[in-house]
């Protein structure tokens, strides 16, 4: 029999179809309620009664697990149109959210910011979470992605990872050496037979999980992924490329990275060229 909340959240979704969403926005209000629903019940409330105190502490939260101030405004746009549609509109009014700082250098870590990172995960010897950090660093992948991967996924004999994103479009990622080692390290000390990354009581982990264990490490995974990106536009290697090893659905998303390089790449030129010993006399 389905609780009070599941209910009201289908006749939620019902409503959305009613008002013309497309089923990729409906599918996205889903996951995200469901995710609001499952951190309240751990806080012992419940969608229906939630507050706008509750709501507050949830931006937080998502705030300290490493989401940008956009996701999580879009994350507080499913819940302002949820309460909306239970008639609770106050619950999202003054919601403070983080801003964005404008820059145009996007955050990444540099060569020996990597390089520590990976020292101090191998310093506490745990098998998955290095494996964990260098699939991250290595691939590029989101943290729900990372969460949903299977063992059936890592294909030793091409070597390479099979991810499947929330739109259900599947890339194929070549699996760099030390990442296939850290793995093969992993998987004897994995006892279950589907999911790739379990917790101790040998459950599938959770978003929440990862980012908590990488905060540890003064890291969030939307910075391993940036990482990843700019490496890879760093050593030449084409937008569309990049584009599809990252999963962008929008090649524009891209082009920031190499924005980036290239404006330093720029400012370098310029010095040389002006006062290289050919042009000084």
């Amino acid at each position: 029999m389905q609780d009070s909340s599941s209910t009201t959240i289908d006749s939620f979704l019902k409503w959305l179809e009613q008002e013309g969403k497309s089923s990729n926005t409906i599918s996205t209000y889903h996951q995200e309620l469901k995710k609001f629903e499952l951190w309240l019940q751990e806080h012992h409330q419940e969608l229906e009664d939630v507050t706008q105190k509750a709501v507050q502490d949830y931006i937080l939260f998502l705030e300290e697990m490493g989401k940008s101030p956009i996701t999580t405004d879009k994350i507080l746009g499913v819940i302002r149109t949820f309460s909306k549609y239970i008639k609770k509109p106050d619950i999202t009014f003054d919601i403070q959210i983080n801003k964005a700082e404008k820059r145009e250098e996007i955050d990444v870590l540099t060569r020996e910011d990597c390089e520590k990172l990976l020292s101090e995960v191998k310093e506490h010897e745990n098998e998955r979470n290095i494996a964990i950090v260098y699939m991250l660093l290595h691939t590029g992948i989101r943290v729900s992605e990372l969460c949903a991967l299977n063992q059936s996924d890592v294909d030793f004999h091409d070597d390479h990872l099979k991810v499947m994103s929330a739109h259900q479009e599947e890339r194929v990622i070549p699996l760099s050496e030390e990442l296939k080692h850290h793995i093969l390290n992993y998987l004897p000390l994995n006892p279950t037979e589907k999911a790739l990354f379990v917790s101790k009581s040998h459950e599938r982990l959770t978003e929440r999980s990862v980012q908590y264990m990488l905060k540890k490490y003064d890291v969030n995974a939307q910075k391993l992924r940036h990482t990843f990106c700019q490496a890879l536009i760093d050593k030449g290697v084409s937008l569309e490329v990049v584009s599809k090893l990252a999963g962008h659905k929008d090649i524009n998303v891209t082009k920031k990275y190499a924005r980036s390089r290239v404006q330093q790449v720029e400012y370098e030129n310029a010095i040389r060229n002006t006062f290289s010993n050919k042009t000084i006399h």
